[in-house]
């Protein structure tokens, strides 16, 4: 658990979706890269954040930043939060989109929790899928 106030929510199936942790008289919900789901509010409705929140989206491209010149589409392998005093990471790879044939890509170990330069993909990112002469 990255703090000793911090209280894990799972899913039905176990899985982590985050946690929660005091805010004054009320509660905020707390990803699994760390990044706040909710603002304070009622405990249930922390819950009902991480919940309607879910993992499906560590699934999707992410932008590496700050490896090459541009930006890179990158896929997440692991998410390891701090805990008991070990820290945590994050581990990326250049976006292979699935090729089981490529050789492996450059992987990028990562802090926990998610620093500003790993981010979701936006208008204008490069897109690795075209080719540009």
């Amino acid at each position: 658990m990255p703090r000793p106030d911090w209280t894990p929510h799972r899913r039905d199936d176990g899985e982590l979706l985050g946690w929660i942790h005091p805010a004054g008289d009320d509660w905020v919900a707390v990803d699994v890269l760390g990044r706040p789901a909710s603002d304070a509010t009622e405990w249930l409705d922390a819950e009902a954040a991480l919940e309607d929140h879910g993992i499906a989206w560590l699934a999707d491209p992410w932008m590496l930043e700050g490896e090459g010149e541009r930006p890179l589409r990158v896929r997440i392998l692991e998410v390891t939060p701090d805990e008991e005093g070990s820290p945590g990471r994050i581990v990326v790879k250049i976006d292979d989109f699935g090729d089981m044939t490529r050789p492996a890509t450059a992987q990028f170990v990562l802090p926990w929790p998610i620093p500003d330069r790993l981010r979701p993909p936006r208008d204008g990112d490069p897109d690795p899928r075209t080719f540009s002469g």
